[in-house]
């Protein structure tokens, strides 16, 4: 469908151009399709061949979400059709064709904003991640979901949880707990919080002298969202009151002491039961692909991260979890997840291991970086 991103542009007082481009399924929250990751992908193609063209804006219709995540519901019936197969073509390209998208914002020549206005999840996260302004408002919640599903924070979560402070990386994979605005810029998973008024930034956008030069147009949009920031005291900062009681109870040699430590752990209050409640009902799966992924990618380039989780995430819609998953939260809703395994002890180290291995002969994203 055509009009599952809508374009447009937008004149600047220079005669240069701001690009914008709207997720437009406000009905499935912005939810990425395989249509709107190939119509994203082709309009970024063409933009970035112009030289007029100084910043692409990303936004989400409907006012409710930037992007609440992937189309798992898609994915859902591709893994019940090969189910037992070995292979499945729709995950293999959906997955290929969204972290490529993900990658080209990351490396992108033209500065690249992402207005998270709304619910940002899982895919949403991936588009956010990877710009070069990532914007929140005081509507923003933020989080990587997968422990409920059986998937893993893919779309370049190895490289953006790992860079966060202490231990949060790890807890936001193994809780899946949403975060606001102010808690994602404290955390470094934002940079800027405005208000939600994505016209009136856009207009003054519109009103700025940029240049040729990308460093420089960078520096006019980084002066501009800084005298737009919006006031972040009015609102709560649960995860960074938590972070010396994380950064303690995810210490630990083994996921399974680690988890441990979390669900023994004593003074907790209502947000962090939650956080808990989480883990406890989660894929056991899932957490044990979390404490492995951020310990493989350490020392990896943001090309073998997405190489990486190409790997993982096929193989995950090739093992039933996933498949259960997304039928207990979303196909069926009665929240009963039947997983493999009951707890992270159960979890065999070699099951986890071939899950890193390619499941195709070549891989889609060999030639990323290229």
């Amino acid at each position: 469908m055509s009009d599952c991103v809508l374009f447009s542009e937008i004149e600047t007082r220079c005669g240069r151009v701001i690009a914008r481009a709207t997720l437009n399924a406000p009905k499935a929250l912005n939810a990425l399709s395989l249509d709107m990751i190939q119509v994203l992908s082709k309009q970024m193609d063409e933009w970035e061949q112009r030289d007029d063209v100084v910043a692409i804006w990303l936004e989400g219709a409907g006012g409710k979400a930037f992007c609440a995540g992937g189309d798992i519901v898609q994915m859902h019936k591709s893994m019940v059709k090969h189910a037992g197969q070995g292979r499945n073509p729709f995950t293999e390209q959906y997955f290929a064709e969204e972290y490529a998208l993900d990658y080209r914002i990351h490396t992108s020549r033209i500065p690249v904003v992402v207005f998270g206005d709304g619910i940002v999840m899982g895919g949403g996260m991936g588009l956010l991640q990877g710009a070069d302004f990532r914007l929140v408002t005081p509507r923003s919640r933020m989080a990587m979901p997968e422990i409920t599903i059986g998937l893993f924070p893919d779309v370049g979560g190895s490289w953006f949880l790992n860079r966060l402070p202490g231990r949060v990386g790890l807890f936001l994979g193994l809780t899946g707990v949403h975060i606001n605005g102010r808690e994602a810029v404290e955390i470094g998973m934002a940079d800027r919080m405005v208000d939600g008024d994505a016209d009136n930034l856009l207009a003054a956008l519109a009103e700025q002298d940029f240049a040729d030069d990308a460093t420089d147009n960078r520096a006019v949009l980084y002066r501009l969202f800084k005298q737009q920031a919006a006031d972040m005291s009015e609102l709560n900062q649960p995860l960074i009151d938590h972070l010396p009681q994380i950064n303690r109870l995810c210490d630990g040699e083994s996921l399974p002491v680690v988890v441990e430590q979390l669900l023994s752990a004593k003074d907790r209050d209502a947000w962090l039961d939650k956080a808990l409640g989480n883990l406890e009902r989660g894929c056991p799966q899932t957490a044990h692909l979390v404490w492995e992924q951020l310990a493989r990618s350490t020392y990896l380039s943001l090309a073998d991260i997405f190489r990486m989780e190409w790997c993982l995430a096929v193989q995950c819609s090739l093992h039933g979890d996933f498949r259960e998953g997304v039928r207990a939260l979303l196909i069926d809703k009665d929240g009963s997840p039947g997983f493999r395994h009951r707890s992270v002890n159960d979890v065999p180290r070699e099951y986890i291991d071939g899950f890193f291995e390619c499941p195709a002969p070549k891989h889609p994203l060999e030639a990323i970086d290229s």
